[in-house]
């Protein structure tokens, strides 16, 4: 089966729709798919679910599809500094799931894994636990969160092989890992694209069954979210 496509457009080809539910990789704005989000906005899709932990920054990463209205709900943990995001929520224009961060990984790491719910303690007694089912397990209570699935999710990874199987470098493992799995397609942009055998086996994050489409990335920014410098004497 041919996963290497030649662009990002390419990659992206015959799969969006307007509607669609969309996992998008990254951790602050490490490990975003920079270059299939910019065709996701250049198709014109709209009324988007994506679930992200976060939405990106000023004119990078998903705020792209914020700016432009093709998000209609976001499902994440963290809107930081976003202005525009912020924005939108208040003013009634995006509707917000905002999830513990630790519970967001969960439930994408159990749709990946074909589980469609757990409990967890995290959020009980807060506005989090609202409309969720409790229930007590030695005396305690916990919360039960559902899985999350998308129809689409698009990963940022440092090495792929032509077969899938993907590797990637510290913090921009977060996330992208378990929403390899967690998509009913997966498109992944990759820094670099070698051969089978390459890897170590061991070495490997995600394999290569869960990956349909690999294009090697177009733009990568590395940008740093909070910029901390120590004082010259």
């Amino acid at each position: 089966m041919q996963k290497i496509y030649p662009s990002p457009a390419a990659a992206l080809d015959g799969i969006l729709f307007d509607g669609m539910t969309i996992m998008s990789g990254g951790f602050g704005l490490s490990g975003n798919p920079e270059s299939l989000i910019p065709e996701i906005k250049v198709s014109g899709v709209k009324g988007l679910t994506v679930i992200s932990n976060n939405a990106g920054a000023d004119g990078f990463g998903l705020w792209m599809l914020l700016q432009t209205r093709q998000i209609a709900k976001m499902i994440s943990s963290y809107v930081g500094d976003n202005k525009l995001f912020e924005q939108q929520y208040l003013s009634g224009e995006l509707e917000l799931e905002l999830n513990p961060q630790g519970t967001l990984a969960e439930r994408i790491r159990a749709g990946g894994a074909g589980i469609p719910a757990f409990y967890t303690k995290t959020g009980v007694g807060t506005v989090v636990a609202d409309g969720k089912p409790v229930e007590a397990f030695e005396g305690e209570d916990y919360v039960r969160e559902t899985w999350l699935r998308a129809d689409l999710s698009i990963i940022k990874a440092w090495r792929a092989d032509t077969a899938g199987n993907l590797m990637f470098r510290k913090t921009a493992r977060n996330f992208n890992a378990p929403m390899a799995t967690a998509g009913k397609i997966t498109v992944v942009e990759a820094e670099e694209i070698v051969e089978p055998g390459t890897f170590d086996s061991d070495a490997i994050h995600v394999p290569g069954i869960y990956v349909n489409r690999i294009v090697k990335s177009t733009i990568n920014e590395k940008r740093i979210e909070k910029l901390t410098v120590r004082e010259r004497a």
